[in-house]
């Protein structure tokens, strides 16, 4: 190997060449083991290293790659708010009503996850501190419509499955139908 191209490699990934990264959003959509339905988002500057990746994980963990819309008519894009209350008398249902949050469902350790049309997301954020909520994460993703239960040795290979894909570099989020 040329001695120019080894250095140009080494500045490249060092960040000190003056060419600008571009960075894709992708987004795959399969089915782990099981049949449970999977949308993986990737943010990448090289689109064919990632769908190699992925193609691979999905084959050798018993998966299977569908095409754009083989599973996502199964979500729901949302926009997703958890709050946790500032007092005990913040009424959780009062506050979605107020905000304009479409629904919600009780959280963990006492926070609650406000669910709103996407392009309410950023509204109903703002005005939940007005009812007596500290927002601590919002963001748009994918909430399952119809998620799978399934028994103890099927939910391993599922979530062994999830963790190989999470593992990737490329990864952003994975939404999973799969209940609890």
């Amino acid at each position: 190997m040329p001695k120019d191209t080894l250095e140009r490699a080494i500045k490249k990934g060092a960040g000190l060449l003056d060419e600008g990264v571009n960075f894709e959003k992708l987004t795959y959509e399969g089915f782990a083991p099981h049949r449970v339905s999977v949308i993986v988002e990737c943010l990448t500057d090289n689109a064919n290293r990632t769908a190699s990746n992925i193609r691979v994980i999905f084959r050798k963990g018993q998966g299977q790659l569908g095409a754009l819309g083989s599973v996502s008519w199964d979500f729901d894009y949302l926009g997703m708010i958890e709050a946790t209350p500032q007092s005990a008398d913040a009424d959780p249902d009062l506050a979605a009503i107020e905000a304009g949050a479409s629904d919600l469902e009780p959280g963990e350790d006492g926070a609650t996850l406000f669910l709103t049309e996407p392009s309410e997301l950023d509204a109903v954020s703002r005005a939940l501190p007005n009812y007596g909520f500290v927002v601590q994460s919002a963001e748009l993703g994918y909430r399952p419509k119809n998620p799978v239960t399934l028994g103890a040795a099927e939910r391993e290979e599922v979530e062994a499955f999830l963790e190989t894909i999470d593992a990737d570099d490329d990864v952003q989020n994975v939404y999973v139908g799969l209940a609890g």
